[in-house]
């Protein structure tokens, strides 16, 4: 299936100053941006065909697949001054780069690359700023054999703070973690079928128009999940992703742990090496 990914957002809260132009899924996790570790999930599933929604800072994220190393993360034999890689990335993938405005809503950026979906009844969407070790196999078979227009993955609400139960007079009844609270958040991976543009407005949003809508007439599914799920909305929160893939605490690294995977873009299978 064809992914379509939204990297065109100003990013504010991971910018270092006003001279700071680099779009969110640009920032960096290990040698490589968020945007990459997205890829790589999804392409570890088979799905290598991305649509790239750009906006904000797009000759950041053309430059670095236009100028792409593959010897940053795959091991090699250097042999009489050639390059010999022993694995790939991004050998096998699709990208579509397609420019949907700079203050463009996510709802819209879709509807701008509708035609670069090919009329496929089922395509997958993703914030492009989300790592997870989500089953995705799992999440789209489900949604597959259900009659309703998309699904959104959710997840137990991330924040570290407590609500207050008030009486009268001010007087505090309980106070419950947001965590252990019966919520769930958007996950910000979606299954979608081509119904969603039916109530996606121009300029309207993909989540408060397309998926309220769909959750209205009952065609709106969850994907329930448990597992690692973390954000980058803050540059506190890129910073911890960092740490934790220099010390090798990488979940979200399906490709690494995951046997046999199906469709990995740096597998090893064939032991055929590839000269650059």
């Amino acid at each position: 299936m064809k992914v379509v990914l939204f990297c065109g957002g100003y990013g504010l809260r991971m910018r270092s100053g006003a001279s700071d132009d680099v779009p969110k899924p640009m920032a960096m996790v290990g040698p490589r941006p968020l945007i990459w570790h997205v890829m790589r999930y999804y392409a570890h599933f088979g799905h290598t065909e991305f649509i790239l929604c750009l906006g904000y800072g797009a000759h950041h994220i053309k430059d670095f697949f236009l100028n792409y190393e593959e010897t940053t993360s795959n091991d090699f034999v250097l042999r009489g001054g050639r390059t010999e890689l022993l694995s790939t990335d991004i050998a096998n993938w699709t990208i579509t780069f397609a420019q949907t405005g700079i203050e463009s809503p996510i709802g819209e950026r879709l509807r701008r690359v509708r035609h670069h979906l090919d009329g496929d009844e089922m395509f997958l969407a993703n914030y492009a700023d989300v790592l997870t070790d989500a089953p995705l196999p799992e999440m789209i078979d489900r949604f597959a054999r259900r009659d309703a227009g998309a699904s959104m993955m959710v997840v137990p609400p991330q924040s570290s703070f407590h609500c207050v139960e008030l009486g009268e007079d001010g007087l505090v009844g309980g106070i419950t973690a947001v965590s252990d609270m019966p919520l769930w958040e958007n996950g910000g991976y979606f299954v979608l079928r081509q119904e969603v543009f039916d109530h996606i407005p121009e300029n309207g949003d993909l989540v408060a128009d397309g998926c309220a809508q769909l959750a209205k007439r009952g065609r709106l599914v969850a994907h329930q999940h448990r597992g690692f799920w973390k954000p980058t909305d803050t540059v506190k929160e890129r910073a911890a992703l960092d740490d934790a893939y220099a010390r090798g605490d990488r979940p979200w690294a399906v490709w690494d742990h995951d046997g046999a995977g199906t469709g990995a873009t740096g597998s090893r299978a064939g032991a055929a090496a590839r000269t650059s």
